[in-house]
């Protein structure tokens, strides 16, 4: 036996009195184009889809705009490994919350490279099944980048970037101004000799770490250690500090911050007793302590809804080149005190 016939748009403008052009633009229409629709007639349209229950064919409206309602994840490094997944899960969590909002499914991307060498536009790529990409990773290849920003696929980066031969559409964390903030901070608590353990650069959310730091210490306080490499065993960075008599540092990555913690304490040394500690945000590398650093926090999840939403309305619409930063909201810690008199 045959079941029911669907209803279709031709259905719903007989019941209503109006072309099935109008019932289409009722469904689908931008804002603009609905305004040149009377409101009586909108309302008529609307009250016979609700008590007919009629549902529009999603392939069909698809087809009907030229879009599969599909986005893509693009990470350079793997989003789910467990020492990366603090990392990456709450971009995830607010990038998965606002396309089911704006009634888009999600298409991991995980490129066809070899191993960990991940290519956007690798042979046999499957970017264009998505109508646009959210890239996201702590270093962007730059030749890939600018070949996004030179073409016409819509995509937003998660994270500030620049050096791409035009602007990137881009939802970022200020870690510029939440960092100059803490040392500011630190800077009132008496500590004029700072120590800084991470790299400067070349990542953008690297340089701008260094940046707010070094601006923030550029009218009277000195800087009298950078570690800026962090392979050193935790034992030697400790070493370093104690003999630099530096009062408080800086941590661009928490797992240093801890095992440096841990070391210390091991020596009966305690933060922030001895010397302060303060970490640049959680970045990439995952770690546990017992102890509640002094830190920024990241708005990843609302990082990942905003960076969502700005590529909806770049795939819906010509829109110009959004940049945003968010504020990183600092976290009091318990390891940033008045600084310790030196004999």
């Amino acid at each position: 036996m045959a079941g029911p016939k669907r209803l279709t748009q031709h259905d719903i403008a007989k019941l209503a009195g109006v072309s099935q052009a109008t019932v289409s633009l009722v469904l689908n229409g931008t804002p603009t184009a609905l305004a040149r629709i009377p409101q009586e007639t909108r309302e008529r349209v609307q009250h016979v889809i609700r008590a007919t229950g009629y549902v529009a064919d999603p392939i069909a409206r698809r087809m009907a705009k030229g879009l599969n309602r599909i986005l893509g994840v693009f990470t350079y490094e793997p989003a789910f490994p467990s020492e990366q997944a603090d990392f990456f899960t709450p971009f995830l969590l607010g990038i998965e919350e606002e396309a089911q909002a704006q009634n888009y499914d999600l298409l991991l991307l995980t490129g066809a490279g070899v191993g960990r060498e991940r290519k956007i536009f690798a042979d046999g790529n499957r970017l264009r099944i998505a109508d646009g990409c959210l890239v996201l990773g702590r270093e962007f290849d730059r030749a890939e980048l600018k070949r996004l920003v030179s073409g016409d696929y819509p995509f937003v980066a998660i994270g500030r970037r620049e050096d791409a031969g035009g602007p990137v559409p881009y939802v970022g964390g200020d870690y510029t101004t939440g960092t100059r903030a803490l040392v500011e901070k630190a800077r009132a608590l008496g500590h004029e000799k700072l120590a800084y353990v991470g790299p400067s650069g070349s990542a953008e959310s690297v340089v701008d770490r260094w940046h707010g730091f070094a601006e923030a210490i550029s009218e009277g306080a000195e800087l009298v250690l950078h570690v800026d490499d962090v392979r050193r065993s935790a034992g030697e960075i400790l070493d370093a500090i104690i003999t630099c008599g530096a009062t408080a540092v800086f941590f661009v990555e928490l797992a240093d911050a801890v095992r440096v913690e841990a070391v210390a304490r091991e020596r009966g040394l305690s933060l922030p007793g001895d010397f302060s500690a303060v970490v640049l945000g959680s970045h990439v590398r995952a770690e546990r302590s017992h102890v509640q650093f002094t830190s920024f926090s990241i708005p990843r999840e609302e990082m990942g809804r905003k960076a969502t939403t700005m590529l909806v309305r770049r795939i819906e619409g010509a829109v110009p080149i959004e940049q945003i930063l968010l504020t990183c909201e600092p976290v009091e810690g318990e390891t940033l005190g008045p600084a310790k008199k030196r004999n």
